[in-house]
Order: C-alpha cells, then sequence, then structure tokens
C-alpha cells in the first residue's frame, strides 16, 4: 500500500485516495483547523534562483577579457625557463651493471656442497641488500680516495665558493651550512647527489649511475664503483676465511689436548678394572664366557649321547635281540667272534646233513657255537659299561663347566658397572675425535681459500661505463615546456575560479537571505494562534555569521509561518505520548517540507528528546545541516552496514538529532523492507518525539506512516481549501489517529530564521 499526492489545477482537487481502506478501520478524529481563504494583493513574482549549471559563455569571456592576466605570467616564466636552464652546469651520466648471480669454483665449494652444480638462487632482497652494499660508506671512501674527489670544486661547495641563495637558505634553517661541516661530509653529500644505485625489476641486474660536469669523470667513477664493489665482497670472503682459519686452529689445538687426555683416561680405567679387550673388541670376562659356555654345551651332547647307546644296547640284550649297535658292530673283537660263529653255524649245518642230532660232532659244534654267543653278549656288556662310564664322565665335565660359568657369570655381573664407566669414557673420546676431524677438514678448506689470491666474487661486471656526450641534467625542452604549461593553466586556474565564485555568490546569498515580499493569497486559521514572545537568540557563530546577509523582513511575512508551527509544537508537547510519532508530508516541494519538518523539530528539542527520520532524500537540507554530512542512513542499516549508533547524527545548530534516508544513490527500495518499521519503533522508544519526513509518500507503506501516528500536512501555497478539507478526511481515513494542515510552508527564503527561532 503507498501514499500518493498528484498536483492538479490551482483551484481544483489536488489529493485523490491511493488506498482503498474502509473508514470503519480509521480511527477519525477532527483536530485539524478549518480554513478559509482571504483575498490580497499579490505582488511581482520573486525572480527565479539561477541553476547549479556553469555558464560556460561566461568563462570563455572571463578568459579572454583577463587574457593579459594570462598572456603576461605565461611568457615571464617562458623566460626564466629558458634563462635558468643555460645558466646551470649541464651534468653528464653514466652507468655501469653488475649481475649478482652468486658465482664460485666448484673445487672451492665446501664438500657438503660440491654433489650440487648449481647454487640456490638469490631472492629480491639478497639483491637489495647487495644495493646497499654499493652505496656503503666505506665504498664512498675508497672512490672519493681513488679518484680524489675531495680536490675538485664540484664535490666541495667551499672550494667553489657559496652562493648567497644558498647561504640565506642555511641561515633560516631550509639548508645545512657548508662551513658547519667537515670536508668529508661536503665531500660524501656531494658524492651521493651524484650517484644512483639500484635494482632491475625482476632480474638480478645491479645498475650504478653516476653524474658530474665531466663526464670522463662521471664514466670513471661508475666504473671505479663497479669494480670497488667486487673487490669489496673478495676482501670480505678472504677476510672471512683467514678469521676462519684462525679460529678453527686455536681450536683444533684444545681439542687435540682434549683428545688425548680422553684416550688417557679410557685406557687407564681399563687397566685399573681389568676390562682387558679380546677378539672382536670383547672383554676377555665376555670371551671366556662364551668360551666355557660352548664347552659345557659340548659336554652336555657327549653325555647324553653316551647314556642313550648304553640304553640301546642294554634293551638288546635283555631282548635277546641280535646286538646291532654300531659300537658292537665296529668293535675288531665282535668281528672275530662274528666270523666264528659264522663258520661253525656252517659246520654244524654241513654236518647235520650226515648226522643226527645226538652225534658227538652235532653236540660239539652246537656248544661251540652257544659259546660264541655267550661271548658275544658279554664283549656287548662290556661296551654298553664303557659308555657308561663315559656318560659318567661327560657329567662330571658338564658339573665342572657349569662351575665355572657360575664363576663368570658373577665376575661378569661384579664388572658391569665398570664397564657401563668404560663406555661413557669410550663415546666422549669418539666424539671428541670426530670434532677433530671435522674441524680438521674445515681447516684444509679455510686455508686453501685464504692462500688464493683472487676470491670469487658474488657478482659480475656485464657493463662498463662509457663517456656520454649528452647532457643527463637539466633536460632544457622538458623543463621549459612544463613551466610555461604550468603557469598557463596555473593563471588560467585562477581567473576561473574567480568567474565561477562571481557567478555562485547570487546562488549562496539567496540561501540564507528573504527574498523579494510578496503578497499571495494568505490562508490563515478562524481561531487565531496565540504567539509567544520570543526570547532573545542565544549567541550563535553560524547565525552571526549570516547576519550581514540578512534583509529587512516584514513581521507578518515571517512570524505567521513560524508562531504557527511554535503553536503546533505546543500542541504536540501537551499531548505527551499520543504525539509521540508525527509523520510530516503534503504536495509542497520537498524543501519546503525538510523546512517546515526541521523548524518544528527544533521546538520540539526544546525541552524533549527529538529524532528527525528522513524517508524522502528529497532535500539536501537535511545534510547540509548535519554535522556529519557524509554519514550513513537506512539504507546502510538496512544493508547490514552500519549501525544505529553510525546513522544517528546532530542538528549543527540545536540539540536536535538526525537520521537521513542513506548515502547519495542508494536504492529506495531499501526503504520498503518491513525492518524499517522495526527500526522507527526502536527510536520511539529512545526518543520522546519521532518526526518522520515522508515527502510526498510515492512510494513507501502505508503501515510504516499511519501507525500509531499524527500527520502534518505541509500543502502547496496554491491549494484551495476544498482541496485541503478532502486531503484531510482522506488522511484520517487511511489511518492517521489526527491530521493538522499548516497554512503556509516555511519556504528556503526564510531558512535563515530557522537558527532564530530555534535558539529562542
Amino acid at each position: 500500500m503507498r501514499l500518493a499526492f498528484w498536483r492538479a489545477g490551482k483551484d481544483k482537487a489536488v489529493v485523490e485516495r491511493a488506498i482503498s481502506k474502509p473508514k470503519a478501520e480509521a480511527r477519525i478524529v477532527e483536530a485539524a483547523p478549518k480554513v478559509e481563504a482571504e483575498p490580497a494583493s499579490v505582488a511581482p513574482k520573486q525572480a527565479p534562483v539561477e541553476s547549479g549549471d556553469i555558464d560556460l559563455h561566461a568563462l570563455g569571456a572571463a578568459l579572454a577579457r583577463k587574457r593579459g592576466w594570462i598572456i603576461v605570467p605565461t611568457v615571464l616564466a617562458l623566460v626564466a625557463s629558458v634563462a635558468a636552464v643555460n645558466l646551470v652546469t649541464p651534468r653528464y651520466k653514466s652507468e655501469s651493471r653488475i649481475l649478482i648471480d652468486g658465482r664460485e669454483n666448484v673445487f672451492l665449494r665446501p664438500s657438503s656442497d660440491r654433489s650440487t652444480e648449481e647454487r640456490q638462487s638469490l631472492d629480491p632482497e639478497a639483491v637489495t641488500s647487495q644495493v646497499q652494499l654499493v652505496l656503503s660508506r666505506d665504498l664512498a671512501r675508497e672512490i672519493i680516495k681513488k679518484n680524489k674527489l675531495a680536490e675538485r670544486p664540484e664535490f666541495d661547495p667551499v672550494l667553489q665558493g657559496i652562493s648567497p641563495l644558498k647561504s640565506l637558505a642555511a641561515l633560516i634553517g631550509i639548508g645545512r651550512d657548508p662551513f658547519s661541516m667537515t670536508p668529508e661530509e661536503r665531500v660524501l653529500d656531494a658524492y651521493y647527489e651524484r650517484l644512483q644505485a639500484y635494482a632491475v625489476d625482476k632480474s638480478r641486474v645491479i645498475v650504478v649511475e653516476f653524474q658530474s660536469a665531466d663526464p670522463d669523470l662521471a664514466a670513471r667513477v661508475a666504473n671505479s664503483i663497479a669494480d670497488g664493489y667486487l673487490v669489496l665482497q673478495q676482501n670480505a670472503r678472504q677476510d672471512q676465511a683467514r678469521s676462519a682459519s684462525q679460529w678453527l686452529s686455536g681450536e683444533i689445538e684444545n681439542l687435540r689436548k682434549k683428545v688425548s687426555d680422553a684416550e688417557a683416561k679410557v685406557e687407564d680405567f681399563r687397566s685399573k678394572s681389568s676390562l682387558f679387550v679380546g677378539t672382536n673388541n670383547t672383554t676377555l670376562s665376555n670371551q671366556q664366557m662364551g668360551e666355557v659356555n660352548t664347552q659345557l654345551n659340548n659336554a652336555r651332547s657327549m653325555k647324553a649321547d653316551a647314556e642313550t647307546r648304553a640304553r640301546l644296547i642294554k634293551e638288546m640284550l635283555q631282548s635277546g635281540k641280535p646286538i646291532e649297535a654300531s659300537e658292537v658292530v665296529n668293535s675288531e673283537l665282535m668281528r672275530r667272534l662274528s666270523e666264528q660263529r659264522v663258520t661253525l653255524r656252517a659246520q654244524l649245518a654241513e654236518q647235520s646233513s650226515t648226522l643226527l642230532g645226538n652225534h658227538p660232532r652235532i653236540k660239539e659244534l652246537k656248544a661251540q657255537l652257544g659259546d660264541l654267543d655267550n661271548q658275544i653278549r658279554d664283549e656287548a656288556a662290556k661296551i654298553s659299561r664303557s659308555l657308561e662310564s663315559d656318560a659318567r664322565i661327560a657329567s662330571g665335565r658338564v658339573d665342572g663347566l657349569t662351575a665355572s660359568l657360575e664363576q663368570l657369570k658373577k665376575q661378569a655381573t661384579s664388572t658391569n658397572g665398570q664397564d657401563v664407566q668404560l663406555r661413557a669414557l669410550e663415546r666422549e673420546a669418539k666424539a671428541q675425535r670426530d670434532l677433530l676431524e671435522t674441524y680438521l677438514g674445515k681447516y684444509r678448506e679455510a686455508s686453501t681459500r685464504e692462500s688464493i689470491d683472487t676470491a670469487p666474487a658474488e657478482g659480475r661486471i656485464i657493463s662498463r661505463a662509457i663517456v656520454s656526450n649528452t647532457p643527463a641534467y637539466p633536460k632544457k625542452l622538458p623543463i621549459v615546456l612544463i613551466a610555461t604549461i604550468a603557469t598557463l593553466l596555473l593563471s588560467s586556474g585562477v581567473v576561473v575560479t574567480g568567474e565561477l565564485l562571481r557567478q555562485t555568490a547570487p546562488r549562496a546569498v539567496a540561501v540564507f537571505t528573504q527574498a523579494p515580499v510578496r503578497q499571495e493569497p494568505v490562508v490563515e486559521p478562524v481561531v487565531e494562534p496565540v504567539v509567544q514572545p520570543m526570547a532573545e537568540p542565544m549567541p550563535d557563530p553560524v547565525v552571526e555569521d549570516l547576519a550581514p546577509l540578512q534583509p529587512e523582513m516584514t513581521a507578518d511575512a515571517d512570524v505567521t509561518e513560524f508562531a504557527e508551527i511554535e503553536h503546533l509544537a505546543d500542541s504536540l508537547r501537551a499531548a505527551g505520548p499520543a504525539a509521540k510519532k508525527v509523520t510530516v508530508l503534503g504536495t509542497a516541494a520537498g524543501e519546503a517540507i525538510t523546512l517546515s519538518t526541521l523548524t518544528l523539530a527544533r521546538h520540539l528539542a526544546r525541552d524533549a528528546r527529538v529524532v528527525v527520520v528522513d524517508l524522502a532524500a528529497s532535500s539536501p537540507t537535511i545534510a547540509a545541516v548535519s554535522v556529519d554530512a557524509s554519514a550513513p542512513g537506512l539504507a546502510e542499516l538496512m544493508q547490514g552496514e552500519a549501525s544505529f549508533a553510525q546513522i544517528i547524527t546532530r542538528d549543527k545548530l540545536s540539540r536536535l538529532h538526525l537520521v537521513m534516508a542513506g548515502r547519495p544513490g542508494f536504492d529506495r527500495s531499501l526503504l520498503q523492507s518491513p525492518r524499517v518499521t522495526l527500526a522507527i519503533d526502536a527510536l520511539l522508544r529512545a526518543y520522546d518525539h519521532v518526526l518522520v519526513d515522508a515527502g510526498s509518500a510515492s512510494d513507501l507503506p502505508a503501515e510504516l506512516l499511519t501507525a500509531h501516528a499524527r500527520a502534518v500536512v505541509v500543502p502547496d501555497a496554491s491549494m484551495a481549501a476544498d482541496a485541503r478539507t478532502l486531503m484531510c478526511e482522506q488522511l484520517k481515513a487511511v489511518g492517521f489517529s489526527e491530521v493538522t494542515m499548516l497554512s503556509r510552508p516555511v519556504q528556503p527564503s526564510n531558512a535563515v530564521e530557522t537558527p532564530r527561532v530555534v535558539a529562542a
């Protein structure tokens, strides 16, 4: 829903209803005074105020009229610049270029770097540091001494005489007095004034430029700086190697003594603790323990083997089975007995074929065969007993070796603590020995670098300076052109500025002064308002500055407007909470609505907390009277770009607070957001009165303006009485609790009176 007002004819109704809302839902309060028009004589209309456009024709005429003020300074600047560039001693510039590539002989690199052919590239900070080395004072002193610059008047102002202008500048503190400086300081200042060193962008090239009145000297000094820079780097490297070798030499002597002492402590402790080292770097006690353990394992194996063999032979003898053990089979006696047994069995078999079993020969052979079997079994028993004896011997050996091993273990346990101390001493001696070997290697490298006459530098000269025949300073043609054009533009700008000030002066006066008095049909209330006398205005620097611009004003022309607004302010104070929210709108120009709103708000701000919310943004007056014209507004608050504390500003001329709609160019659709209503509600809780400048209210939501609000209408001066009455009825119908219509708005020509009313 929107409130919209359209202008119509002078004597016709100018307001049409834009919102269809039943009258039953609107609370109508008839509080607007009835007005009637009285005819009056009409004076000639005021001339319209000039627009803000620039009169280019007038500017051109001013330039043509005051061309002498432009041509004469320009010609004088041309002549003076030509004379100056011809009087200045020319300087010639030569340059040399140095490439920082970190060159170094591969054979002179440290051992840790010899595996990599390419060194790490230099960063921009390293190149900049090399530029500062070129500009160092040590190098400058060497170049000055080498080229005898201190003997040249060009580099020592005292030798060539000081000009009165420089003496005057030094006297008033603009420049330095050469006589208060040492000769070295004077030469160094002149040297650095003519020297420029910089690194070429995105490269590792340093450019050294030097200027001098003598072209040969400029080239010679530039080359000397490049050579001196390389020599300075070489000397720095040799000094570094020399200092490193000297330090390493002293450290090596100390380390040798430390290594010798550490190794002596190791051997002394080993001899005292009997921790002698055998084969494989093991102590004798550990070596003996290992040997005894090996013998013990062998004895146990022999014992187990003998016992097993004896047990097997016994089992064979007890079972009556043939004895097939290797010890029995391999015995010489057993082989002979076995052969005899085989022979007897063969004879027994042969005789059994012809003789019976009871034959004496058969019985004899059987008896011999049985005797041989007994002999074989006896021999096997003997072998078994011998194996048992070997097992007992092995058992005794095992017992002896076990006792020896236990004794060695006890001895090793007692020497473990001493062994730990010995290992600690050996580690210390080894660490000292390794450090000594490292220092010896570094000392050999440093000695080698120190002995080389020409150590490699970090850079090399890629372009040497040559003698220049063209002066580098001053650039005659550019200087003359710049001085002439600058003087032309400056003089033209002065003329144009004066003309613009002359054009804008009448408009500035028109804003703060009263227009010529004119009589219009006056619309006055039927009930005469009570005009209270105003107190004397408070002293205000703004009012005092505007006082000279105020012409004589007719009392009837001004008192009527401000007295009516003051009477309205008194009625709003008397209404209390019912007049907490006041919406000011109408069909008048936006400037008139805004000025009427400010005047009413300043009256209310005398003894209450009042804020004006600009929702129309149709007049620059709000920003003009604010202490911060660029402050954010409601639009920025809706977008989250500002807070309440940032959008609330103060009025320059009163205690009034202001809230603007937004910065120039803001999106007015943001004012249609429901959050704007929440912002107004928040202001209503913080202030006694909230005045909303709605302008013509063409695109604002009705709820935003009518909710719990009273309306103050600022009509156009040409609106007829019946149109005003119709407007009041329509505004009551859309939801305003009470509608008050002003008889006439505050015009821009009367804006200067506003401070006087507020200060009362």
